[in-house]
């Protein structure tokens, strides 16, 4: 074997027991995470898209967007530790890796929408959307003008 199979699997092999530790174990679990890390992936994705497409792209705030997504990846960690605590079978962790991943989404697809890519889903569709994010929208674009004003300056 070499050196680099050998590192893999030693970083997988202490990395499982530390998710474990702070997710809790079970397919489920892992499910969900994975599922949270596509997501916040893609917010990522169309967020930079969005910000270069409305020249609002600082490196900054993307910066601030890396702690802000460590924070949110981190919020089921703590819902398992209180649900250990509380005897709970998964239901904190349920609750706020849930919430997190309807707030991922959201952000998401408002992103996408700022990004131009609403253009191709059908109307009823994009406007189902539009309804489902429009407070995460106004928020976004209120967010991306005061970064023009400020570059302006």
């Amino acid at each position: 074997m070499d050196r680099v199979k050998t590192g893999i699997m030693g970083f997988g092999a202490g990395l499982v027991p530390i998710f474990d530790y702070l997710y809790g174990e079970g397919e489920a679990v892992a499910a969900i995470m994975v599922a949270l890390l596509f997501f916040v992936i893609m917010d990522w994705i169309s967020g930079v898209r969005a910000a270069k497409k409305d020249n609002t792209y600082a490196s900054r705030y993307g910066l601030d967007g890396i702690i802000r997504t460590f924070f949110i990846l981190l919020l089921p960690a703590g819902g398992h530790l209180l649900d250990v605590v509380l005897y709970l079978p998964g239901v904190i962790f349920g609750a706020l890796a849930l919430g997190s991943l309807y707030h991922v989404l959201q952000s998401m697809t408002a992103n996408s929408i700022r990004a131009g890519w609403g253009d191709w889903l059908p109307l009823p569709v994009l406007n189902g959307l539009m309804e489902w994010v429009k407070s995460e929208l106004d928020k976004k674009i209120q967010r991306a003008e005061s970064r023009k004003d400020g570059a302006k300056e």
